[in-house]
């Protein structure tokens, strides 16, 4: 059964079928309710229809990792750093960059 939240966002997203906001905030609100398939299943739509939505890939990755797909989280997080260089979101990449790290073992203490 869908919360109250997940029912106005839906409600928001039929007013506006090509919100980018609204279907990561659908994709987020999954992801918080550990239903990793529909999360995965807006996540994946907004890459899709907003390639340049930002925010997406961090958390995209990340499902990926939690789901045992280390891999594709790997992926993911390269196509969110070439997203974030074009929209030259320094932030973004920085988390990126980290995420991608420490996913492909590159995370490493100086010594």
């Amino acid at each position: 059964m869908q919360n109250q939240r997940l029912a106005k966002l839906f409600e928001f997203l039929e007013a506006d079928p090509n919100d980018s906001f609204i279907l990561y905030a659908i994709a987020t609100e999954y992801n918080a309710q550990n239903d990793t398939e529909n999360a995965l299943k807006y996540y994946l739509k907004l890459t899709q229809k907003h390639p340049d939505y930002v925010g997406t890939y961090y958390h995209l990755g990340k499902l990926y990792e939690k789901i045992g797909q280390k891999e594709e989280g790997i992926k993911t997080y390269q196509i969110g750093m070439q997203a974030a260089r074009q929209k030259r979101d320094m932030h973004a990449l920085s988390e990126l960059q980290g995420a991608y790290n420490s996913a492909a073992g590159l995370d490493y203490e100086d010594d």
